[in-house]
């Protein structure tokens, strides 16, 4: 691995997380004993999307059976063990923010027998019963390409589905857990479209790794042809000397380029900048726009049709 250290530049620095919003909800998940992405993974938004009031609630505890290399989630072995009422907690919490979209994700289990995925599920089932017009994205394992598992989480009716391929086909094995690979991650996203195609799709490319323009663009094809719907592109960052070296810091510019290019071929909604992330304000708000249109047409729809059969058209 090389010593070289590449400085950070400008425009990946940000001002630490403080406002009476952002410590209101840091107290209230520590209360709840809930973990988030935002503290796991250290996002750099964190004081952005707490101080407006959103977050990434992760399941299932702080430390995930897989070792991928460029996370800063603990790795290990849960041994079994679940919180019975974090499903409650979790849609407590939600309805207590005051959220209109929120973002659910979790750790691996493979220590479990159906991975989580029976757990995944009651907690957006307990979250949309507590609100059902809260719009839910949930951002999953792979499940070891277990579809059976995939359903589960589908038949939950979460509003979008999201899994994060990370990164283009070749860096697969050196950037994620060997457990992980490119071609189950496609499956994931691809089933979830064939098994209810009204369920929006979504992934994360991680640029700076070492990938290539030609590789990107074959890894946008690739998501293309499994109509996938969403894609974020976003700088990826070492959380710790332990983990990958970033291998070049991209250009603002570049990543306005990778998003007019992959909104030219056809994507609903593109986010690409240094500090977007899976889970990222801008395109929640956009996907909840979207969501809320089609909910309209729909219940348009069905007055219609009712309205028809009651004069017997």
């Amino acid at each position: 691995m090389s010593k070289t250290h590449i400085p950070k530049p400008d425009w990946l620095k940000v001002r630490a997380p403080t406002g009476e919003n952002y410590n209101r909800i840091k107290n209230m998940l520590g209360d709840l004993k809930l973990a988030t992405v935002c503290q796991e993974a250290k996002c750099p938004n964190m004081g952005e999307c707490w101080g407006g009031g959103t977050a990434t609630f992760m399941l299932m505890g702080e430390v995930c059976t897989r070792g991928c290399k460029f996370c800063h989630v603990k790795t290990g072995n849960p041994k079994g063990k679940l919180d019975p009422l974090e499903p409650e907690k979790v849609g407590y919490s939600i309805a207590q923010m005051g959220l209109e979209y929120v973002v659910i994700t979790s750790v691996d289990r493979d220590d479990l027998a159906d991975q989580g995925a029976g757990h995944f599920a009651r907690t957006i089932r307990t979250i949309k019963k507590l609100d059902q017009h809260v719009i839910v994205e949930i951002l999953t394992p792979d499940f070891r390409g277990e579809l059976d598992l995939v359903s589960q989480l589908v038949d939950s009716r979460p509003d979008v589905f999201a899994h994060n391929v990370e990164t283009v086909e070749r860096l697969q094995k050196t950037v994620r857990d060997p457990r992980a690979n490119y071609q189950q991650s496609l499956s994931v996203l691809e089933h979830v479209k064939k098994y209810d195609p009204t369920r929006y799709t979504k992934t994360s490319i991680m640029l700076g790794l070492g990938e290539t323009d030609e590789e990107v663009l074959q890894t946008l094809k690739d998501l293309r042809k499994i109509d996938c719907d969403v894609v974020t592109f976003g700088q990826y960052l070492q959380p710790t000397k332990r983990h990958l070296e970033v291998k070049e810091y991209i250009t603002p510019e570049k990543f306005k380029w990778w998003q007019d290019t992959a909104e030219a071929m056809g994507f609903l909604y593109v986010a690409s900048g240094p500090l977007v992330r899976s889970s990222y304000r801008a395109g929640e708000f956009f996907m909840k726009g979207v969501i809320e249109k089609r909910k309209q047409q729909e219940a348009i729809k069905s007055e219609t049709t009712q309205g028809e059969k009651q004069h017997g058209y």
